[in-house]
């Protein structure tokens, strides 16, 4: 992809996100003894990706015999990922093996599997993808604790249906949206094989964030205008203020943060 054209990709991103990604974790980030951290957690992020939208199409969408056929899809990657089990190799092209069967009671049921398996599919290609460039790098697999990020966007989600549904893909959306921010930033400041993967996943994770607003203002029928700046306000937060840990969503980091506020 040439420069103009993710330049091009990027600017509806950078107007949705309320903030830009801080210097200061771009400079964490660019580190190479942080390069093992970032791709581990982003290897996380890629998983957690797919199983969010796996759990959307299971809660809303499909039959039982399709969510137990969506949870064997999973069933290899989780193995790896928190059970440690298996040979990660395995790992490249298993698909879904049965058709997606939507609820009759749902309106957008199809639409939402239509959306969210092709996300998952990216998303687990991607996953593998990392797999490879860890392993050209000579860093292992090793597990690592999930960061605020996700946790502290969704602790907001309301309860009841289907606004509990819209806050989720709106949620999504901004993961989507400012993993695509933070791939465009990183990919100069990191080794030329890494950028050129990093660039390359522009394209799908723009995508991905279109999509989930989209479905959220389907299935909201109003005017969503409203939760998403909320989300916005606490999404741009999260990436602003002092954060201990150092993954691939995290905050500013502290001791820089504590530096800009003495200066």
């Amino acid at each position: 992809m040439q420069r103009s054209e993710w330049q091009q990709l990027l600017q509806p991103i950078n107007h949705f996100l309320g903030c830009r990604t801080p210097d200061s974790w771009l400079e964490q980030a660019s580190r190479p003894e942080n390069l093992p951290t970032l791709l581990r957690d982003h290897l996380i992020c890629e998983l957690k990706a797919a199983q969010s939208a796996m759990y959307l199409i299971r809660r809303y969408a499909v039959d039982d015999s399709s969510a137990d056929a969506l949870l064997q899809w999973f069933k290899p990657f989780e193995d790896f990922t928190y059970r440690q089990q298996g040979d990660w190799q395995a790992l490249a092209g298993l698909s879904l093996k049965k058709s997606m069967i939507p609820q009759a009671s749902s309106q957008y049921a199809q639409d939402l599997i239509d959306k969210m398996v092709l996300l998952i599919k990216e998303e687990l290609h991607h996953f593998y993808q990392v797999l490879e460039v860890m392993a050209a790098n000579g860093i292992s697999y090793e597990k690592t604790t999930s960061s605020r990020y996700a946790k502290g966007m969704l602790r907001h989600v309301r309860t009841y249906e289907p606004q509990a549904m819209v806050d989720k893909l709106i949620c999504g959306a901004y993961i989507e949206a400012r993993s695509c921010e933070r791939f465009a930033r990183l990919a100069p400041l990191l080794p030329t094989k890494i950028a050129e993967f990093y660039i390359s996943l522009l394209r799908s994770e723009a995508r991905h964030y279109q999509d989930y607003l989209t479905l959220a203002g389907q299935i909201a029928k109003s005017d969503i205008s409203e939760r998403i700046a909320f989300f916005g306000e606490v999404e741009a937060e999260l990436i602003s203020s002092p954060d201990t840990d150092f993954k691939f969503h995290s905050g500013c980091p502290k001791h820089a943060a504590s530096d800009q506020s003495a200066a």
